[in-house]
C-alpha cells in the first residue's frame, strides 16, 4: 500500500464517520480533528476502522503523534513495512 492509497482509504472512512464534511481539502499539516470538527468519540470510531481495515494496530499512546494527515499516513507506512 503507497502513500496515495493510504490517503484514499483515511478519506473514505472520515466521510463514514463525518458525511457532512469533505476530508479530501485537508492539507497535510491540518489538525484532522479540528478541521473536520470531528469530536473525541467519532476520533476513536475512525481509528479503529482503520485498525480493521488496515490490521494494524494503534495503541492510545500513539493518538497524539497522529493528529494531522502527514502525520497519519507516515505513522501508518511505518506500520506497514
Amino acid at each position: 500500500m503507497n502513500e496515495d492509497e493510504i490517503k484514499k482509504l483515511v478519506f473514505q472512512l472520515l466521510k463514514q464517520i463525518a458525511p457532512d464534511t469533505e476530508p479530501s481539502t485537508l492539507k497535510p499539516d491540518e489538525n484532522i480533528r479540528d478541521t473536520l470538527d470531528i469530536d473525541s468519540f467519532d476520533s476513536l470510531q475512525f481509528l479503529v476502522s482503520l485498525d480493521e481495515k488496515l490490521g494494524i494496530e494503534i495503541p492510545e499512546q500513539d493518538y497524539g503523534k497522529i493528529t494531522t494527515l502527514k502525520n497519519l499516513v507516515d505513522y501508518i507506512l511505518g506500520k506497514i513495512k
